[in-house]
């Protein structure tokens, strides 16, 4: 089913005497894709006319239900193991959020996910994250690793200085009891990064 189907059927639950085509053609236009149109901000959202509550509580009942999805296939066996559905999950989680967001995964000896879990939720362009309330959770887990997540509002996933020191001073604090970081991932608006495969852990 194209985009645009699967967004008016969507639209017709909000506006049920409506014509829904255009403001599905409009949101396409906008936004690019169905996936973008139900991640998208609701500021950005609530600027097109047309895009009441009703529609609002529609598009977000979607994103729910998919991100459950994605989450649910990542949790399928070791984490790392499914990279491509993890990667997909933070992205469809985190890309289009309009405020840094700070997320630990907490993985067992065998690097299956025991917690996906926001440490912080910041500003623009900075979401603090403190090692002490990491290792403290990965122990009340009785986590073995952890892989950290931010995402970056701006769309531009390069690490900045501060991005880089928080993720030695985490890894610091846990390698001392034990823990692993397997990896800090950045979520852009396009891609995410990875400190590992760029060669930064």
């Amino acid at each position: 089913m194209p985009d645009y189907e699967l967004l008016e059927l969507l639209l017709f639950a909000a506006l049920p005497r409506g014509d829904t085509k255009p403001l599905a053609k409009t949101l396409l236009a906008r936004f690019g894709s169905f996936a973008r149109a139900i991640t998208a901000p609701e500021a950005e959202l609530r600027a097109i006319p047309g895009v009441g509550d009703a529609v609002l509580a529609s598009l977000r009942l979607a994103r729910a239900a998919a991100l459950r999805l994605l989450a649910q296939e990542a949790r399928q066996g070791p984490v790392l193991d499914n990279w491509p559905r993890l990667t997909a999950y933070l992205s469809a989680a985190l890309s289009r959020e309009d405020v840094e967001q700070f997320r630990i995964l907490f993985l067992d000896s065998r690097n299956r996910l025991l917690a996906d879990e926001a440490q912080a939720r910041g500003t623009l362009d900075h979401a603090p994250a403190y090692p002490r309330e990491v290792v403290r959770r990965a122990l009340e887990l009785g986590a073995a690793a952890v892989i950290l997540v931010h995402n970056h509002p701006s769309g531009d996933p390069t690490p900045s200085r501060a991005d880089l020191a928080t993720t030695e001073a985490i890894r610091a604090a846990t390698t001392a009891l034990g823990i692993l970081v397997h990896d800090h991932l950045i979520v852009g608006r396009d891609r995410t990064l990875s400190f590992r495969q760029e060669g930064l852990i």
